[in-house]
């Protein structure tokens, strides 16, 4: 089953060079490619989008207002932005809008599909230097809220080792039991939190002081 992919991208090459990538390998199709985040917006339902590259710096609404705007009419549309920035400040609210992921655009081909592949799936591709980023600025600027207590001992070791920026293959080594279970145990704390991937997770469990 392909996985059906939209680009935001206002640079001309870079646009035709993603979409030329993304449409190229068997595992993706390519549904839409825009240069503004309007264009977009007016397009989402028609072309139902699984994952969406966003770029963050646009000619009128960027980015993250786009994904702000989308994210709650379209829920199951996961947000994967693609940028040079590597800013905090761009990380973190970018996540906070509704993103899942986040890879800057020196990333490589394989490297690309296989964040494709894992935001698809529920996953939160980003490179370890915006993991850390991301992590540092959970713990600098909130504390666990009230919705920690929905969970078990369990979930919440999965749930920390998630903020991490670890894949489920990697946590699942780290705490000797199967990626399946990983996957369960996720599956589990995304329903009891009533959210639908890592960064709504995390967005949920921890509150500003």
């Amino acid at each position: 089953m392909l996985i059906k992919v939209a680009i935001v991208e206002d640079d001309n090459e870079i646009r035709k060079n993603l979409s030329e990538l993304i449409s190229s390998h068997p595992d993706f199709e390519l549904v839409g490619a825009f240069s503004d985040a309007e264009s977009f917006t007016k397009n989402v339902s028609v072309l139902s989008p699984e994952v969406v590259v966003m770029d963050i710096h646009l000619p009128g609404m960027n980015g993250i207002k786009c994904i702000e705007e989308v994210k709650p009419g379209h829920p199951d549309v996961q947000f994967l932005v693609w940028t040079v920035f590597e800013d905090d400040d761009y990380v973190f609210d970018s996540l906070c809008a509704g993103a899942a992921g986040y890879l800057t655009k020196g990333t490589s081909p394989e490297k690309i599909y296989e964040g494709l592949r894992e935001i698809y799936n529920g996953g939160s591709p980003m490179s370890a230097t915006i993991a850390r980023k991301v992590v540092m600025r959970f713990k600098t600027e909130n504390r666990p809220s009230k919705e920690m207590e929905l969970l078990s001992e369990r979930e919440k070791e999965i749930l920390n080792l998630l903020s991490t920026g670890l894949r489920y293959k990697e946590i699942a080594e780290k705490i000797f039991v199967s990626t399946e279970t990983v996957r369960t145990h996720i599956r589990n704390i995304y329903q009891k939190l009533q959210v639908n991937s890592r960064t709504e997770a995390l967005n949920k469990v921890f509150s500003k002081k």
